[in-house]
C-alpha cells in the first residue's frame, strides 16, 4: 500500500548504469559529464561518452598489459613507471601516439650505441 492506499502498480526497476549496458569498466556517466563541461560543443549525444569511454578503455588495458609483461621480464609483480614507459616506448603505435608525453619517473629505454661497445679481438689461429 503506498501513500494513496493504493496496492500494486509498477514498481521502479532496479538502476543500470551504462557503464554495465555497454559492458564496459570505465565509467561513462563521468566521461559524459566531462564532455558537457569541457565546452567540447554545445550537445552531447548519448552514445559519445560510450564511444570515448570504450576507446580510452582499450587503450588502458593495451598498456596495461604490456606493462605487465615488462614487470614480469623484471621479475617483479607491481607495475611501476619504468614498466609503463618500456612498455609504451618498445610498441611502435604507442610510442607514436604518446611521442610527446613525459612519463614521470619512467627513466630511459636501456641503449648502448654499438660503437661504445668493446671491440671483439680474433686470436690468430696457431698452426702446427
Amino acid at each position: 500500500i503506498n501513500s494513496r492506499g493504493e496496492t500494486g502498480g509498477k514498481t521502479r526497476a532496479k538502476a543500470k548504469t551504462r557503464s554495465s549496458r555497454a559492458g564496459l569498466q570505465f565509467p561513462v556517466g563521468r566521461v559524459h559529464r566531462l564532455l558537457r563541461k569541457s565546452n567540447y560543443g554545445e550537445r552531447v549525444g548519448a552514445g559519445a561518452p560510450v564511444y570515448l569511454a570504450a576507446v580510452l578503455e582499450y587503450l588502458m588495458a593495451e598498456i596495461l598489459e604490456l606493462a605487465g609483461n615488462a614487470a614480469r621480464d623484471n621479475k617483479k609483480s607491481r607495475i611501476i613507471p619504468h614498466h609503463l614507459q618500456l612498455a609504451v616506448r618498445n610498441d611502435e603505435e604507442l610510442n607514436k601516439l604518446l611521442g610527446g608525453v613525459t612519463i614521470a619517473q619512467g627513466g630511459v629505454l636501456p641503449n648502448i650505441q654499438a660503437v661504445l661497445l668493446p671491440k671483439k679481438t680474433e686470436k690468430p689461429a696457431k698452426t702446427k
